[in-house]
């Protein structure tokens, strides 16, 4: 009787969440070419996105790169240091980071921390309290609250450092040591993950976005201690030609996902090529069709995704359930080997890159606050491709008969979780 009543409970919540719901699938055709001087406005009015103007300055692989240019990063901060994520938790790399900001906020640089409540859950008050006695101001995303619990499943995933408004540091990494890798879980290596430098005016639109989720946790602005930008000037466009789009996935619902639209549109521009790295991979059945529809038409279709060595067992099962129809059509699929595949970016033909905090899952599209950056900078496509690259020669590739020979356990677990997808 329990178990009759709780399977209930179960259906009716998932019925309320829209898990049953008839699915939208749509195609756009004839769109223009990923080189065409039109591309950037057709994708970027598609998704809700804004364009602006920066350079790529640097790219970096993995935690012992990452963590130590964010650390340089904030040594060079004059003025300000704002900084927003969602994983942070207790270790070396936490401690480094306090250590850093506490010699600026002496220093006189003002600095402002947007952190997940969900995320930084495991940080000690006393770590909180050490960084506000030196004048560093917290924020914490979405606490939870009685009112609506069901509020607290959005999340920030974003993961942002701006300094002086003139740096941007954006990638997939948390503040935590996970990164350097989780020996109890079967890692061999560090996480495989990226971070990307920006500069130009795009800095100051995130500066805007980084505002936004200042008031978002319920705090005031003086927006004379945080004044936004002026309007660009021809010039500083002209010293930033590159363009950037930049994609905010703010509040996400069903119908009215920034992210989801971009992936989507992204997909059906290319030509080409299609290389998407994403740990969590959860197509829902419009963007597998997508995938498919492209494959059909020539283009090289490849998904490099975590393996058995991943934090969330669970989501692993329920991706591989995925699979059949990608595998079938000759998707070509990589499981990353040596340690938990985190980056999230999608190269498209030779000349479009995609990156930011979105995985291809359902959190991103339709639950968690991310942000996204494109751009068809060289420097920074033949990065991510030689990234990519990398991936997939560390990784098993998935094939159809290997997929349906999976364990009977696997196939049940990720069956039962496959049911909560809007949750995963």
């Amino acid at each position: 009787m329990i178990g009759a009543c709780l399977t209930i409970v179960i259906l009716i919540v998932l019925y309320i969440q829209g898990v049953f719901r008839r699915r939208i699938h749509y195609k756009i055709f004839n769109f223009p070419s990923t080189n065409a001087p039109n591309f950037a406005l057709t994708i970027a009015s598609l998704s809700d996105s804004f364009i602006s103007n920066a350079e790529v300055k640097n790219f970096w692989v993995k935690a012992d790169e990452i963590q130590p240019a964010r650390l340089e990063a904030i040594r060079r901060a004059q003025h300000r240091i704002l900084f927003e994520t969602y994983i942070m938790t207790p270790g070396e790399r936490a401690n480094a980071f306090a250590t850093a900001l506490i010699e600026k906020a002496n220093a006189g640089v003002k600095i402002q921390v947007v952190v997940d409540s969900y995320g930084a859950k495991s940080v000690t008050e006393r770590y909180w309290k050490n960084l506000e006695i030196h004048g560093i101001e917290v924020r914490f995303f979405n606490p939870f609250s009685w009112r609506s619990p069901y509020d607290y499943l959005q999340r920030s995933h974003r993961k942002l450092l701006l300094i002086d408004d003139q740096i941007a540091l954006i990638g997939g990494a948390g503040m935590s040591d996970y990164w350097d890798g989780i020996p109890e879980q079967g890692d061999r290596a560090p996480w495989f993950d990226f971070e990307v430098q920006f500069e130009g005016p795009v800095v100051e639109r995130l500066h805007g976005l980084f505002i936004q989720h200042w008031l978002d946790s319920g705090k005031t602005i003086d927006l004379s201690q945080n004044p936004l930008p002026q309007e660009t000037s021809i010039q500083q466009l002209q010293t930033f030609q590159p363009t950037v789009l930049v994609t905010s996935g703010e509040d996400p619902s069903y119908r009215d996902s920034s992210i989801r639209a971009l992936y989507q549109t992204l997909v059906m521009a290319a030509q080409s090529r299609i290389w998407i790295a994403s740990p969590y991979f959860l197509p829902f059945s419009n963007i597998q069709k997508l995938l498919i529809d492209a494959k059909h038409r020539g283009v090289d279709v490849r998904i490099l995704t975590m393996g058995s060595k991943t934090d969330k067992p669970f989501v692993h099962y329920s991706a591989r359930e995925l699979y059949k129809n990608l595998l079938r059509e000759g998707i070509e699929i990589y499981e990353y080997q040596p340690s938990m595949m985190h980056a999230k970016t999608l190269l498209i033909d030779d000349c479009w890159v995609s990156l930011g905090s979105a995985n291809f899952d359902p959190r991103s599209f339709w639950s968690n606050d991310e942000l996204n950056l494109s751009t068809s900078q060289p420097f920074l496509c033949e990065k991510i491709e030689n990234f990519l690259l990398n991936g997939f020669q560390e990784s098993q590739r998935i094939t159809y008969q290997e997929w349906k020979r999976r364990p009977l356990m696997q196939k049940i677990r990720g069956k039962v979780m496959l049911l909560f997808y809007l949750l995963l």
